[in-house]
Order: structure tokens, then sequence, then C-alpha cells
């Protein structure tokens, strides 16, 4: 179970992820959104595999930094192909 300092640290790193994946792919509020929850979502399973599975190359303090980053890049990946689909739909 994380500590109430090391949970603020990840969120903290996701929406750093996010603002700059934002920064390079958004285009409005919504895109900003959907990019931090993908990856608060992708940081916190990145770290729940690391934990789980004992990988230990390089923590801060309880957080699985490595795992973390690399599953919520993945995610963003992930939710801009997502919105990119949703966007090229031909309207009916």
């Amino acid at each position: 179970m994380l500590q109430v300092p090391a949970l603020l640290a990840s969120i903290v790193f996701a929406s750093v992820y996010a603002g700059l994946f934002f920064l390079w792919q958004g285009r409005g509020f919504r895109d900003l959104l959907f990019y931090w929850l993908a990856a608060l979502v992708g940081f916190a399973s990145g770290h729940l595999v690391g934990a789980n599975w004992g990988f230990v190359p390089w923590t801060v303090g309880q957080i699985h930094i490595i795992e973390g980053t690399l599953v919520a890049l993945l995610f963003l990946a992930i939710a801009r192909l997502l919105r990119q689909e949703r966007k090229t739909e031909p309207k009916k």
C-alpha cells in the first residue's frame, strides 16, 4: 500500500506526463482530461506490475518509476489512438 507522499508523487508524475503529452498532441480541454486519466491509470498499473513482480531497477521511495512511466506512455499512446479514431468517424 502506498503512503500519502508516494501517492501524491505518483499523481504528480502522471500529471506531468499527461500535460506534456497534451502539449504535444492535445487540442481541447477534453483531450487534457482524457490524457490525464489515461496517464493516472497507466502509471498506477505500471507501479502495480513492478511491485507485484518484484522489479527494483530504480525506485523513488515506494514508487516504481520505470514501470509506471513505461505503462503510462503506453496508455497515453492508446488514448491518442482512441481519440483519433473517434474524431475520424464519418458523420451520418
